[in-house]
């Protein structure tokens, strides 16, 4: 998919030409080409052939909910993922418990104060896959060619005093899109960028909510490089925090980790 009309586009990438044969000896790569130079140079960044061929994620820490700005109570969670698209969150506080697990295109809601085992409604299990198709790993492993995604090159972006992000676009079928920032100098990933229609509070209406996701502190583990701070921000506002304390890869996970279980008891 290009963004331009057949005719300009043409007259682009003449333009292009001339300019480049008085200026070097190879054409400047037109902006569909810089967006996959963006992303092979992440993929490096990350830890190239380890992280593209990593099976298992298991990361524990806390999340913290801000409300207006400001943080909640810490709740501290262990998370179970198995690529592409099997994932297992417990979190525990307070004396309570709960689990949110999604396999494939099913998932089950544990609530340990409630006592309760209950199949994820439709808008849970459509949240689970927008949250994959948002996801960083959903850009560099490639999985967003199957869904027809187009890929672009976004722009070069300020991101603090001497600092620069380039950033892609992802642009599905259905004219919903992504931008993913990464940082000029070191290629690693900084922002995920969205826009999202919710309802508005007390109404049937919705509205566009601009959604954001900071990527900080990058740790290595392993062969791969991963950001142990994610914020999140909506309209401006931050809304949460992760916080990672450690994180293991290509750890077995057993597939009755992912399984509905039978009843209360068979809860582990």
């Amino acid at each position: 998919m290009r963004p331009l009309p057949i005719l300009k586009l043409v007259l682009a990438i003449l333009i292009v030409s001339v300019c480049a044969q008085a200026q070097a000896e190879k054409p400047a790569p037109r902006p569909d080409d810089k967006a996959e130079q963006i992303v092979q140079k992440a993929i490096q960044a990350v830890g190239g052939s380890s992280y593209l061929n990593a099976r298992t994620v298991t990361g524990r820490g806390f999340l913290t909910d801000y409300k207006d700005g400001v943080s909640g109570i810490p709740v501290r969670f262990v998370d179970y993922v198995a690529y592409p698209d099997r994932e297992r969150t417990e979190f525990s506080g307070g004396g309570q418990r709960t689990i949110q697990t999604n396999d494939h295109e099913k998932g089950w809601l544990f609530d340990g104060a409630a006592k309760t085992i209950k199949d994820q409604t439709p808008q849970q299990l459509e949240d689970f896959q927008f949250a994959m198709r948002t996801s960083v790993e959903n850009l560099l492993h490639g999985w967003w060619r199957k869904n027809s995604a187009a890929l672009s090159y976004a722009g070069r972006r300020e991101a603090g005093v001497g600092r620069r992000n380039e950033a892609v676009r992802l642009t599905y079928p259905d004219g919903f899109w992504i931008e993913y920032e990464f940082a000029a100098d070191n290629s690693l990933p900084a922002k995920v960028l969205f826009k999202r229609k919710q309802k508005k509070p007390d109404s049937d209406e919705t509205q566009e909510v601009s959604e954001e996701d900071r990527l900080l502190k990058p740790v290595a583990i392993e062969g791969i490089v991963t950001p142990f701070v994610i914020d999140h921000y909506r309209d401006g506002v931050q809304t949460s925090r992760i916080n990672y304390e450690s994180i293991e890869y290509n750890r077995p996970l057993a597939d009755s980790l992912f399984a509905k279980p039978a009843n209360l008891k068979a809860i582990k």
